[in-house]
């Protein structure tokens, strides 16, 4: 299947994507993936740089004739979301994603693609390996960790790169010119909890909530899909209240910057009121499938008998656990009031994990308003403190600040209009791009962000478009080629 995405065009680039998607990146576990990009480097006879943070830098001069233009730093992350459907057998660490074609489309067999950030690493290599593609001189830094706290651009250090012009390739609309983009934290709150022995005349279930769209917290949180861990907390809420259910466990949702998808739970039922909980799913499943039909048709709330649990969340803290749950902010906080359209703040209730006496609920504040940001953080905070959680916030990263009056982003705006005949769209986006970082490194370089069409990143449906690539490579070489000279 792989031999058929090598064959697509443009053959280079897709002969790179096919080559690094064999070998696992999963973020903060990089060094599989810095080595193959140390190697590569240095196979071709470029100078490669490995900075403190893990970040791996390749320059390359520029092809004849054009040693006086600017240089450009060309940038995408290494590292990639690892997301799979429970049904699918498949070991990150070990195996290769399985691509296939499907259409305009290429596609992995029940797991993530890694398009994201995947196409931008391979049209970088796929620059670096050219021969007869016109360019000014290039700096391809490829950072580590973008997708669990962008501690790769964190650690970057000014002085490394000479570049006065950033081409960051981590948008995922062909049509989009990305100017600008949210700044985020991550809020978590931990704790213990006492539990209770479970009386011997109610009978254990394992409830499974799976199917959900699921998609990018950032990019995909306007879009109203199901968050797993709020409607999973929606049934236990309800179980709870009318038939005095206990809850043993919870496993909801995986990674801080994806959309949960799946969440599970463990709980004990009255016996006498086993036939009446069975029908109270049911219930319960048709409402919120009816409420999410469009959004998430797949969704299926289903339960299992099993083993008695011998003990579950005291009542107590259940009863504060369940209602905090439900007062947690999720989704669309507050829409731009500059720009039409842009989310300006959000939450993504992204993991929710508790069992054997312990707990820990991961939250993914996003706002491109750094004091708003902080404002919802705390809210967060105090809706946990509640339940004398222990609150902590960890890696905070700024937004980017739009210059819309930037050259490049007159050169490429001016360059599209000519290349498709229509105007791009120039704006800011609501995931967090490391562009903002960057600048603080280095200030005074221009920034802007494009790439091809990828739909359900941080998924199993995650794809990209083949078109759409095609279209991608021809507007970035036209831009190399309009580069302006040194001043």
């Amino acid at each position: 299947m792989s031999a058929d995405v090598q064959s697509l065009e443009p053959k280079s680039l897709w002969s790179h994507f096919t080559a690094l998607n064999s070998v696992p990146r999963p973020s903060k576990k990089e060094e599989r993936i810095i080595k193959f990009m140390q190697d590569f480097g240095n196979s071709q006879g470029f100078e490669t740089i490995t900075d403190e943070a893990g970040n791996v830098i390749i320059k390359k001069p520029a092809s004849p004739g054009m040693e006086n233009r600017q240089t450009v730093v060309l940038q995408s992350h290494l590292d990639m979301v690892h997301q799979k459907n429970a049904d699918t057998d498949f070991d990150f660490l070990s195996q290769g994603i399985q691509m296939y074609v499907d259409g305009d489309w290429v596609k992995a067999k029940g797991t993530t693609l890694g398009a994201d950030n995947g196409i931008g690493v391979a049209t970088m290599m796929a620059l670096l390996t050219s021969q007869d593609i016109a360019h000014p001189p290039l700096e391809c830094l490829f950072t580590i960790d973008e997708e669990t706290g962008m501690t790769g651009a964190m650690g970057l250090k000014g002085g490394l790169l000479s570049g006065s012009i950033l081409l960051n390739l981590d948008t995922e609309d062909d049509r989009e010119l990305t100017i600008g983009c949210a700044g985020g934290i991550d809020v978590t709150a931990t704790g213990v909890y006492y539990e209770e022995n479970i009386p011997f005349d109610f009978v254990g279930y394992r409830l499974s909530l799976t199917g959900l769209t699921g998609g990018h917290s950032g990019m995909d949180i306007h879009l109203g899909r199901g968050n797993a861990n709020k409607l999973m907390n929606r049934v236990l809420y309800q179980a709870a209240d009318k038939l005095h259910a206990r809850v043993y466990s919870i496993d909801g949702g995986s990674l801080r910057n994806a959309i949960p998808r799946e969440s599970f739970a463990e709980i004990a039922v009255p016996e006498a009121r086993a036939d009446v909980f069975e029908q109270f799913l049911e219930n319960q499943a048709e409402i919120i499938k009816a409420e999410y039909a469009l959004t998430d048709p797949n969704l299926q709330i289903k339960s299992e008998v099993i083993d008695l649990p011998q003990v579950s969340i005291s009542s107590d803290f259940q009863n504060q656990l369940l209602r905090v749950l439900y007062a947690c902010p999720n989704g669309i906080y507050r829409m731009s009031p500059a720009i039409e359209g842009l989310v300006q703040t959000s939450n993504n209730l992204a993991r929710v994990l508790v069992k054997d006496g312990s707990y820990s609920i991961q939250c993914l504040t996003r706002s491109s308003v750094d004091t708003e940001k902080n404002d919802l953080a705390q809210a967060i905070q105090s809706t946990f403190e509640l339940t004398g959680a222990e609150v902590t916030f960890k890696g905070s990263y700024p937004g980017w600040t739009p210059n819309p009056d930037s050259t490049i982003v007159k050169t490429m705006s001016n360059l599209y209009r000519e290349l498709f005949d229509d105007v791009p769209h120039v704006n800011a986006c609501h995931a967090g791009l490391e562009c903002g970082i960057l600048g603080t490194h280095y200030p005074e370089m221009e920034m802007i962000s494009f790439g091809p069409n990828i739909t359900g990143a941080h998924s199993p449906d995650e794809k990209v478009q083949i078109s759409s690539v095609q279209k991608y490579w021809g507007f970035l070489l036209e831009t190399l080629k309009r580069i302006p000279e040194k001043a």
